[in-house]
């Protein structure tokens, strides 16, 4: 996935999600997998105690030896079941194999991590197992990064996820359209999946940013220091140019609003969760006199941006 990340010189650009949703797909994570889309093998040895839908009590013998993929219903939850296309909100424990330790917790945070949608696309390894769980429900699941180089002082580890929510995963933008455009704006259409087309209409920037909602969500407000998942589409306003499209790719994108440009933060804070945004942001507020793969330098850009989820 990609995104506009806010440090121009980066190669890269940043998604917001957690080093846990990215091991779930296992495209990060090293160690070994069966490459067919379901663990090997199944976790034995790890157990759970604590009232459902609370920070777990997690037990296993120590040193623990990790398979990579492999993972445990250790809680079977209480609430909504859930189901396929689902984004699901989690808490999560990591802990040490070898101590036992916990070394990170996610318990504590003010907002659980939302990042994480039930598809055979996004989490192959584990689909089966997490669709038809209900809320509530905590799955131990293995990480060994012995094998892919990594320096870290812990390299194999068990996080325990727990299943705190469920929604119904937005694709695109629904909501109110907005009919009262000002004429002077690029123009926007949509195919019939929702990917958004441009025609710059004879636009000429004027320097400021300009935050348009096209469509109004009837979801939550963005909260300016939170997580956002969205699909976007990207042009250079100085010829309509596309650089970037997460429609492209099939996928939405997950990210920090203080990860990004500051153009996507400001626009973005405020707007409801459903809504689709025209954003034109200038040199000052994107990328400015750095160059940035396929993005010139002091470059206008516009964006249109579905708003899916926020966390």
């Amino acid at each position: 996935m990609t995104i506009i990340a806010k440090k121009s010189g980066s190669k890269r650009l940043l998604g917001a999600v957690t080093a846990l949703a990215l091991c779930l797909g296992l495209s990060a994570c090293g160690g070994k997998s069966d490459g067919g889309g379901h663990a090997g093998d199944t976790m034995q040895g790890v157990s759970a105690s604590g009232k459902l839908g609370s920070k777990p009590d997690i037990s296993f013998k120590t040193p623990f030896k990790v398979e990579n993929q492999t993972h445990q219903v250790i809680q079977k939850g209480n609430g909504e079941v859930i189901r396929d296309g689902d984004r699901v909100c989690t808490r999560s424990l990591a802990l040490d194999a070898k101590t036992g330790k916990v070394i990170n917790s996610t318990w504590d945070k003010s907002s659980p991590e939302c990042s994480i949608v039930i598809s055979k696309k996004s989490i192959p390894a584990y689909y089966d197992t997490f669709k038809g769980l209900k809320v509530n429900s905590t799955v131990a699941v293995g990480i060994d990064e012995s094998g892919s180089g990594s320096s870290k002082a812990t390299e194999s580890y068990i996080m325990a996820l727990t299943f705190v929510s469920r929604s119904k995963n937005l694709t695109r933008a629904q909501g109110q359209k907005v009919t009262d455009l000002p004429s002077d704006l690029p123009k926007i259409s949509l195919d019939d999946k929702g990917k958004p087309s441009l025609d710059l209409n004879g636009y000429q920037p004027k320097g400021g940013l300009v935050v348009q909602p096209l469509i109004k969500g009837k979801g939550a407000k963005v909260g300016q220091h939170q997580s956002v998942s969205a699909n976007y589409t990207g042009w250079l306003a100085s010829d309509g140019k596309q650089f970037d499209s997460s429609w492209d790719r099939g996928q939405a994108s997950d990210f920090s609003l203080d990860q990004v440009v500051k153009g996507w933060q400001q626009g973005l804070a405020g707007q409801t969760v459903g809504s689709q945004v025209l954003l034109v942001v200038p040199p000052d507020l994107g990328y400015g006199s750095q160059q940035q793969q396929k993005i010139p330098a002091n470059s206008t850009l516009i964006f249109v941006v579905d708003i899916l989820a926020a966390y």
